[in-house]
This record gives structure tokens, C-alpha cells and sequence, in this order.
């Protein structure tokens, strides 16, 4: 271990250092090796070891990814998590009843009493995380097929993952790093009992909606707020009336003292998913065919939603979550493809990589790098058609529950009337979930006409590829339009509902599940998505090993000097600086790196969907009264800018000053940034946060929940 790190140290002093200190989405155990230093002079004031400690409480201890998707924070010494409210949005929508909106109307419990749980929620603690690399590649070599491979690869990992997984208490995750260049595992504790203790109405929450989604300037009260529980004795534990709020091991202070241009800004958090190695064919297959087909398809999905939502509050509650989530990749996707194309991202990474190949087709090299690229265009020549296929097909199985569920139901249905008495009876409880799960929230008027949709725009734009084969019967006997189609597969289908499947189950008569019309309709669309031919199965192997060639030969001959892993939702530490964009007319802040309660205003449109604002803000505004929260220059601050580099799955992640304290909660990035996923622009590239201070006046002078922001350690109380 110690001559790996050596090694990896000296490797990076003979490096060209090009990356700057605003990119990169770092691993907290080389924080002292390769970043502290240099966050040292940017202005950070604490240890590497107070930040990253396996013995110690540190940073990472109050860090926690929030129900498998986002990023939140313990803010308290009782277990107070903050994170965004489009990361509370599906607790809190489910929470919610047309009688009692906690999405339109906020909820601030008065105690802890009054904090409620929803069904399935939970936050992962990051313990601990090491390099398994040489452990791993040493039980492969070159001659393997990389079926055989993958093989010897997935036996190590679930040996390492048991050997560290302490009979069961914690859950360990080994992960490829590079392509498959490297792998580390990562140790966590999962804490199941979370409770909401209070939100905003989406009208501060989610204020500017769709339209200003992604974009700058931005006036977003993009916050939510719950609770970890445990055991008596601080264990995770199912939820119980018994359980006690967490006592964690460390908890972020909150600094009121605001931000100012080039202040120093560091994010921890759980980044999704970053593709910056991706090759130059890879990036134009995004930008000619599948993000089009993606945005696309989204949009008639969202658009069959938006009719029945509007109508009815019930439904609009039902499928809030799902609109939100297909809108905000409907946008990124539409942003990326255009980022793209005008930075010319494409015609970048082919410089790269002509530079790549003379180096890879040296006599030294040519053995084992000098056919990469020629593979790598290969494949996604041959993919492209296929590519856009699939987006088509996967946002209809996204936006509709009639594209993936008769298939995954009936399925476990014939599964399930196959075993005996004693077999079904412990099958029987996993059925009834996944048919709530299905049906929970459903509305059957929706779901036909989205499905309608989908069918309809797949088999008008995914012809090329090759449409799955009973589509592609029923499109020439109803000419492309599949409104009938649907109505009567509904209408005969056992899968219609949740009453007809219960219905069935009481009566079942299973031979029938493989002639019922969603079913086969559903399995048909299903198996294609899944569908490899010979021919695709070695296109994909070849790939996959020229990928990982290329990733190691271009560090290897330096073509590329990344340091720093794509990220894939493992704990990275990103630090910048308060940085503004050129001055917006939109913005009447002084320095274009925040906004102010008075743009919020100037925005707000009575009764509209997205602007609209609630009577009491305005009302508070209007007397100007912002206690102890306003700026020292008068303003009330709602939003700032910083160069942090993040990506989805960073969402909710605290923003963090010079000294560990809170000072915001990233929630977004700008458009004109927007590939930062695949290429940094350290010019453009912007991380978009809610200013503490504005979390804390709404909890405190809107809600009136002084009790929760009591609870809270302000910095300069000298309590933490």
C-alpha cells in the first residue's frame, strides 16, 4: 500500500498541473497528498484530518447521501438534516393530500412530536473507503475475455465486501475508478428512521419552476428539512415510536456572516454521474441521437401528465414527483446538447485524441494501444441507430406505468402461482409491495394517454433501429396511431388496475397473464430494450476493454492529465471560490455572484404556477424586516454563485467556508455550464446555492419556527 501511494505521488509531481483548483470532484482519503495545500492557499483553515478521519469525528461524519439520490447535512446535535426540497419533493409529496398540501402550503413541525415518516426514506453515513486495486487486477490479465474478466472481478468484490461488512452493520460498495483502471471500496451505515420536520410551500421552495430551472439569475428557497432516528443506543433501527433522534458524530456549525467575491467555497457531497474521459464519437452520439430522442420523449410524457394535473389536485400530487424528475433531465439534456455543440466539445476531444494516437501507434505502445480508437469510433458507429432507439423506448417505459409494469408484474404473478401454499405465503408480502409500488399512484385516464403518446412517437421515430416486433405489427395495422390500440388492450387487461389485478389474484387463472394484451405489449417493448444480438454482445466487449486502454494509455502518456475520478455517487470534496458571472441586467445586485430579496419580487406574478409568492413573504418584505439575517449592506440575500464543480447527486450538498461552517446548499448549475458532465469550462461553469441566511429567515420570521432554528449552532456562538 505504502509503495502504491509512493508511487502515485511521484507520478503526480512529474505531471503537467493544468487542473485548476475549481474542477475536480476529489477523494477525501488523498486530501492531504494532492489538494490541502493548495485549499490552504484558497483560503481553508482546517486539517486534512478534520475533514477526512476514520477515528476521529471530521467533516465526512456530517456529510450524508439523502435516499440514494442526493446529498444533505446534519445540522444539529439531535439529527436535523438540511437538504433541497426537490430532494424532500417525494417524501413530501406523499406525506400530502389534497386536504392537507404540504408541497402547496409548507409544514413546520412544533415539535418533535409532530414530525412525520414516510414510508420509505433513509440517509447513508460514510464510514470509511480504501484502494483495492492491486487485490483486484491481479486476479485478472490481458488473455481474458472481459465476460471471464468481469467474472474474477465480481468474485473478489463480493469476497472484500464480506470480509468488511461486520456480519451485516454496515453496507460496503466496491467501485471502478478510471474505467476499471482502479477499484476502492467504501464502507457505510444506513439509517432508515428519517421524519420530515419542515418545508416551505413550492412556491419559495420551487420558485421559478421550469423556467428558471438551470438558469442564472436565480431567487429559489431551494430547501427541506428532516430528522434521523435511532435506537436507544444510537443504532440504525426501523421506525419505532421508541426511537431517540440521532446523536451524530459531528454536525456543521452555520456562519451568518455571509459571502463576498473570491471567498473561498468547498462542497462535500454524493456527485451522480460525470463522463469526462468520454471520447469524442461518444459525445456526438449524445448530441446527434440519443439526447434528442431523450428530449423528445420526455416531453410527450410530460406534456400527457401536465393535462390531467392541472385538473385535479389529487393527481397533480400523484405525479409531482415524476413530472419534476422527467422536467429537469427534459431541460439538462436540451442544455447539454446545445453547451455542447456551440463549445465544440466534439472537435476538442478529437484533438485530444489524434494527439493519443500517434503516441499509442509508437512501436513501444502499438501492442496494446494502437487499435483504441479505431474500435472505440467503430462501436458507436455501429450503435448510433440503436442509441436513439433505446432513449425513444426508455422514456416510454419512464413517464408511463403501462410500459414497464404489466411486464415486471405479471412476471412475478406466474412466478408466484407456480409455488406451493407454503412458498406463496412468504413470496406474498414482496407481491403486495410491488403492486402498491405500481399502483400507489396511479391515475388510469394519465397512464393511457401516455402510453398512447409514447407508442405513437416510437414508432414514428425509432423505425430506423428496428421496432420491437409486436410494435411493429400493431403500427401497420393502425397506421401509427395507437389511441384505439391502447383503449382496448386497457380495457381487456387484468393489469388495468389495481383492483382488477387483486380481482385476478382472488380468481387467477395464470395461463392467461401470456395472452393478456398490456402484457404482451409490455413484455414485447421490455425484451427489446434488453435484446443483444451476437454481433452487439462482441462490440461491447471490444469496447469496453478499448475504453479502459484508452483511459489508462492517455494517463499514461499524459494526454490527458485528469487527476481526479468521474464521479459515481461516492463522497468527493470539490473546493473553489465565490465567483460571479459578466453583469445581468436580470440581477440588481451589486456584483452578479448573488440575488436579493428585491429581484425575488420583482419576478412575483399573483397566481401564477411559478411565480407566484406567498402573502406573508411579501409582507415581511415590505417592512423589511430581516432580523439578523439581512446582509451587512442592508439587502436580504436569497442565492449566490461559486466555480464549485459538481453534477447531479450533489444536490442538497452543504457549502462550506475556510473554517467547516455552513454558508449554503447547492442546488443547481447554469445552462451555459451545463457540460460540465463531460467537459469543465472554467470560465462558464457555476454552482448554484442557497444562502443560509435566507434558509434560516424563512424557517425563523416566514414559518415562525424558532424552535428549529434554535436548535441550530450559529458559528458564533462558539457552541460547536
Amino acid at each position: 500500500m505504502k509503495k502504491f501511494i509512493f508511487a502515485l505521488i511521484a507520478g503526480i509531481m512529474l505531471m503537467p498541473i493544468s487542473v485548476k483548483a475549481d474542477e475536480g470532484m476529489w477523494f477525501l482519503m488523498f486530501i492531504e497528498r494532492l489538494n490541502h495545500r493548495d485549499m490552504e492557499k484558497e483560503g481553508l483553515q482546517l486539517t486534512s484530518e478534520e475533514i477526512y478521519s476514520i477515528n476521529h469525528s471530521s467533516l465526512k461524519d456530517a456529510v450524508v447521501q439523502f435516499n440514494g439520490g442526493c446529498t444533505a447535512e446534519i445540522v444539529s446535535k439531535e439529527g436535523l438534516v438540511l437538504t433541497n426540497h426537490h430532494c424532500g419533493y417525494s417524501a413530501i409529496a406523499e406525506l400530502s393530500t389534497a386536504e392537507q398540501n404540504y408541497l402547496k402550503d409548507g409544514f413546520w413541525a412544533k415539535d418533535k412530536t409532530a414530525e412525520m415518516k414516510p414510508k420509505s426514506l433513509y440517509v447513508r453515513f460514510f464510514v470509511r473507503m480504501d484502494d483495492v486495486s492491486k487485490r483486484i487486477l491481479s486476479k485478472v490479465n490481458d488473455k481474458m475475455s472481459e465476460t471471464e474478466r468481469n467474472t474474477a472481478i465480481q468474485q473478489e468484490i463480493a469476497l472484500i465486501e464480506k470480509e468488511n461488512n461486520e456480519g451485516g452493520k454496515y453496507t460496503v460498495s466496491v467501485r471502478p475508478f478510471f474505467q476499471g483502471n482502479e477499484y476502492y471500496y467504501f464502507v457505510y451505515q444506513d439509517y432508515k428512521d428519517v421524519r420530515l420536520v419542515g418545508t416551505p410551500p413550492e412556491s419559495i421552495g420551487k420558485f421559478g419552476g421550469d423556467t428558471d430551472n438551470w438558469e442564472w439569475p436565480r431567487h429559489t428557497g431551494d430547501f427541506s428539512m428532516f430528522r434521523v432516528y435511532a435506537d436507544k443506543d444510537g443504532n440504525p433501527a426501523e421506525y419505532s415510536k421508541e426511537n431517540v433522534p440521532l446523536n451524530p458524530k459531528h454536525y456543521l456549525p452555520i456562519s451568518l456572516d455571509g459571502v463576498k467575491e473570491n471567498d473561498f467555497a468547498m462542497i462535500l457531497g454524493y456527485p451522480g454521474r460525470t463522463n469526462r474521459w468520454m471520447p469524442a464519437s461518444g459525445i456526438e452520439q449524445n448530441i446527434k441521437f440519443a439526447y434528442p430522442a431523450w428530449v423528445e420523449g420526455a416531453k410527450t410524457g410530460m406534456d400527457q401528465m401536465k393535462v390531467y394535473m392541472n385538473k385535479d389536485a389529487t393527481v397533480r400530487l400523484q405525479y409531482a414527483s415524476k413530472y419534476a424528475s422527467t422536467a429537469n433531465y427534459w431541460k439538462n439534456r436540451q442544455g447539454m446538447i446545445d453547451a455542447l455543440t456551440k463549445a465544440g466539445t466534439v472537435g476538442t476531444k478529437n484533438k485530444q485524441e489524434i494527439k493519443f494516437n500517434d503516441w499509442a501507434n509508437k512501436p513501444e505502445n502499438k501492442e496494446k494501444y494502437g487499435s483504441v480508437m479505431a474500435i472505440i469510433k467503430d462501436y458507436y458507429t455501429k450503435t448510433n441507430l440503436k442509441s436513439r432507439h433505446d432513449n425513444y423506448l426508455s422514456q416510454l417505459m419512464r413517464t408511463t406505468t403501462f410500459g414497464p409494469a404489466p411486464a415486471n408484474l405479471g412476471n412475478a404473478l406466474m412466478a408466484y402461482f407456480k409455488e406451493n401454499e407454503a412458498k406463496r405465503a412468504e413470496m406474498l408480502p414482496k407481491l403486495n409491495g410491488l403492486i402498491e409500488a405500481i399502483y400507489g399512484k396511479f391515475y388510469a385516464p394519465l397512464e393511457k394517454d401516455i402510453f398512447a403518446a409514447q407508442l405513437n412517437l416510437y414508432a414514428a421515430k425509432a423505425s430506423e433501429y428496428g421496432l420491437s416486433p409486436m410494435i411493429a405489427k400493431l403500427n401497420q395495422e393502425n397506421k401509427g396511431n395507437f389511441t384505439a390500440t391502447v383503449n382496448d388492450a386497457v380495457s381487456k387487461s387484468i393489469f388495468a388496475s389495481k383492483e382488477s389485478v387483486l380481482a385476478f389474484m382472488k380468481d387467477p387463472k395464470p395461463e392467461t397473464i401470456v395472452t393478456d394484451p398490456l402484457y404482451v405489449i409490455s413484455n414485447d417493448l421490455a425484451t427489446k430494450l434488453r435484446a443483444k444480438s451476437e454481433e452487439q454482445k462482441q462490440l461491447d466487449d471490444a469496447f469496453e476493454k478499448a475504453y479502459r486502454n484508452m483511459v489508462e494509455g492517455m494517463r499514461e502518456s499524459k494526454t490527458n492529465v485528469i487527476q481526479y475520478p468521474d464521479a459515481n455517487s461516492t463522497l468527493r470534496l470539490s473546493y473553489g471560490k465565490v465567483l460571479a458571472l459578466p453583469k445581468d441586467k436580470r440581477n440588481d445586485a451589486t456584483i452578479n455572484n448573488y440575488t436579493t430579496m428585491t429581484g425575488l419580487v420583482k419576478k412575483y406574478k399573483a397566481g401564477d404556477q411559478e411565480f407566484d409568492l406567498p402573502a406573508r413573504l411579501l409582507e415581511l418584505n415590505n417592512a423589511k424586516d430581516f432580523g439578523k439575517y439581512a446582509d451587512k449592506a442592508g439587502y436580504m440575500p436569497v442565492n449566490f454563485l461559486t466555480d464549485n464543480d459538481i453534477t447531479g447527486g450533489n444536490s442538497g450538498s452543504p457549502v462550506l467556508n475556510g473554517k467547516g461552517e455552513l454558508i449554503g446548499i447547492a442546488f443547481d448549475g447554469n445552462i451555459e455550464g451545463i457540460a460540465g458532465d463531460v467537459i469543465f469550462d472554467k470560465k462558464l461553469q457555476r454552482t448554484i446555492n442557497v444562502d443560509i441566511r435566507y434558509v434560516l429567515w424563512i424557517i425563523d420570521k416566514y414559518a415562525g419556527a424558532k424552535n428549529i432554528v434554535d436548535e441550530m449552532t450559529i458559528a458564533t456562538d462558539n457552541l460547536n
